[in-house]
């Protein structure tokens, strides 16, 4: 019953997501790791993780990376470190 209700949220909460993102330009790397971070991607995002996961070299991994965090759909984490991680940024709709 539970894993029922948490899957409905999860759904519930992905199509909010898409629903205020509708008119925004996204690529299709970015919509496969958007898609994955709402499906509760484990672990901390990186450049080289999203390059990996979508295919793509780091250059192509890092710009999709800004522009969602320009967009407001992803921020930098307060992680600290070498690297920078990544996180979806809150959302509600309007």
């Amino acid at each position: 019953m539970l894993a029922t209700e948490t899957n409905t949220q999860n759904t519930m909460h992905k199509a909010e997501f898409w629903k205020l993102h509708e008119n925004m330009l996204i690529n299709e790397r970015q919509r496969l790791m958007l898609n994955k971070l709402l499906d509760g991607f484990d672990g901390k995002l990186q450049t080289s993780i999203w390059a990996k996961n979508a295919k793509t070299s780091t250059d192509s991994a890092l710009r999709d990376i800004k522009d969602m965090v320009e967009k407001g759909i992803l921020k930098k984490t307060d992680d600290g470190g070498r690297n920078s991680n990544y996180e979806l940024a809150d959302f509600k709709l309007k």
